[in-house]
């Protein structure tokens, strides 16, 4: 029963896909799992969920669960209610009331995808009124919050959802764009209206591009590629902050210490100035560069060619390098067994421990083999405590 009806858990009984944070209430969140459920949490309540939707699949054969690939949690500039929507790996497109009650659905839409294609991508418009989705079936389709039965506009687009669960498809803050990736990495601009590419930009060839964020205040895109690099495009007009500033500020000087031509190894002259006898400068410095020796490995004398690194003593084990070391050899006794692993010199005896023993030599005929016994853990008794006396 624990387990059968999602509304007595504590948490997802199975793994989180995706999670998104409420447009206007910081303290609120919303994640969507495999377990069919979306689960609203509040940061002010530690240790429990707010609120738990259950979503019940339609589709033959699932049994009423389904898995639960995105959510997105939009508001209305107007002052109205904030909508909640999530996609399903059932095909199904369900939409809240954002702010409740979340007992059913207020639209639903059961062939909004492929069945068992994984929609990755979903967000609402900056007002509330249409919804963009990136189906593992290769298309993006807009919607109409108002009327929730159809898709507004369809277009064909490659997905990645066969190989990373997040394809990521957003609006701009003013909702006059919509921005998604490719599988060959380029960066797509669509029409809001009609879905058709505007620009293209190539980011990352030959690598995916599945994660993007337009930063509302910034006014920069934010993407980021399977290959593990993330990108920061900008107009330096309408952009602000962000990576204007890091582009504004002079390069960091280097310190003094920091440059590899001055130092002070004797090997290749003091500080790396040049001393010039009789004035010849060019001759020195030719002499200088033949002298020079490269900053990596180590000397005949085992110092590091790198100035910049302290000189490390060479250190054997048992001071090997002791200038009295052939003294302490002949006139200390034992004095080799410093150099013998105890281990291994243990070892040595075992075999003749065994056929020879020295101290229970008087039970080889009548006990050859030792027997120890069997004591439990609750028969050893716990000492008892000395009373004190007063």
């Amino acid at each position: 029963m624990y387990l059968r009806d999602m509304h007595n858990t504590k948490g997802h009984i199975s793994e989180i896909t995706t999670g998104t944070w409420h447009p206007t209430n910081r303290d609120l969140c919303v994640t969507a799992g495999t377990d069919s459920t979306l689960r609203i949490w509040d940061c002010s309540l530690r240790m429990r969920q707010k609120d738990v939707i259950v979503h019940k699949s339609r589709a033959a054969g699932s049994a009423g669960r389904t898995r639960m690939t995105a959510v997105c949690w939009g508001s209305s500039p107007q002052g109205n209610s904030s909508s909640l929507v999530a996609a399903a790996l059932d095909g199904s497109l369900v939409m809240w009331n954002g702010e409740g009650p979340y007992n059913r659905p207020s639209a639903e839409i059961r062939d909004a995808h492929e069945r068992d294609t994984w929609t990755g991508g979903l967000d609402i418009s900056s007002d509330g009124r249409t919804v963009v989705t990136r189906g593992g079936d290769d298309t993006i389709k807009l919607w109409d919050t108002r009327k929730f039965k159809s898709p507004i506009s369809t277009v064909s687009h490659p997905s990645t959802t066969s190989q990373y669960p997040t394809t990521a498809i957003k609006f701009s803050p003013t909702s006059t764009s919509i921005v998604t990736g490719s599988p060959d990495g380029t960066l797509h601009i669509l029409n809001p209206a009609t879905l058709k590419p505007e620009h293209t930009t190539p980011i990352t060839p030959s690598s995916p591009l599945i994660s993007l964020l337009w930063h509302p205040k910034l006014n920069q895109i934010l993407t980021g590629s399977s290959n593990a690099e993330t990108h920061v495009l900008y107009n330096p007009s309408l952009s602000s902050r962000g990576a204007l500033d890091i582009l504004s500020r002079a390069p960091k000087r280097r310190h003094i210490d920091d440059d590899p031509s001055l130092t002070t190894d004797t090997s290749i002259a003091l500080t790396g100035d040049i001393i010039a006898p009789n004035g010849n400068l060019n001759a020195a410095r030719a002499a200088g560069e033949r002298r020079a020796a490269p900053l990596t490995g180590l000397t005949a004398s085992g110092r590091s060619r790198d100035p910049r690194r302290p000189h490390i003593p060479l250190t054997t084990p048992f001071a090997k390098t002791n200038p009295d070391e052939r003294h302490v050899r002949e006139n200390i006794p034992l004095s080799s067994m410093r150099d013998e692993d105890p281990r291994e010199a243990l070892l040595k005896y075992a075999e003749k421990a065994e056929k020879e023993p020295l101290f229970t030599g008087a039970w080889r005929k009548t006990q050859p083999r030792t027997i120890y016994a069997d004591v439990s853990d609750e028969e050893v008794e716990p000492e008892k405590k000395r009373v004190r006396k007063g």
